[in-house]
């Protein structure tokens, strides 16, 4: 039997903290136990790579957005290995085979007609009055 589990892609704006750590010793404690029931428990976590705030925190950092992430995902990983973890996968939004993934899913979907176009009114999100 197969079990997959997976983390919140963690934003990459700053290094890891207590929160990150306690959601996957939490998400790694579970796929220990799935194995020991007997599932082939698989566990991945990684770094999303996008957006504003990453983007300002690079150039707080004086680095380019490729730079800063490459230093704060590798730390994310430095931490889980000293964490003791055991992550199958870690997977960065940058990453080529991730971008192939989702460009497949998204077709997928789309074949499928899950993907519509449509409109939208209302709040966004919370800048969106700001």
């Amino acid at each position: 039997m197969k079990y997959y589990l997976t983390t919140p892609i963690y934003y990459v704006n700053a290094a890891p903290h207590i929160g990150h750590a306690y959601t996957t010793i939490v998400a790694d404690v579970v796929r220990g136990f799935k194995r020991m029931q007997g599932y082939q428990a698989v566990l991945t976590t990684g770094s999303d790579e996008h957006g504003v705030n990453v983007e300002r925190a690079a150039e707080r950092a004086g680095k380019t957005a490729k730079d800063y992430c490459d230093v704060i995902a590798a730390e994310f990983e430095r931490q889980w290995q000293q964490l003791g973890l055991k992550i199958d996968h870690f997977q960065r939004t940058t990453s080529p085979q991730h971008a192939r993934v989702v460009q497949d899913l998204f077709e997928r979907c789309r074949t499928n007609g899950y993907i519509y176009k449509g409109a939208y009114t209302g709040q966004y999100c919370i800048h969106d009055n700001l």
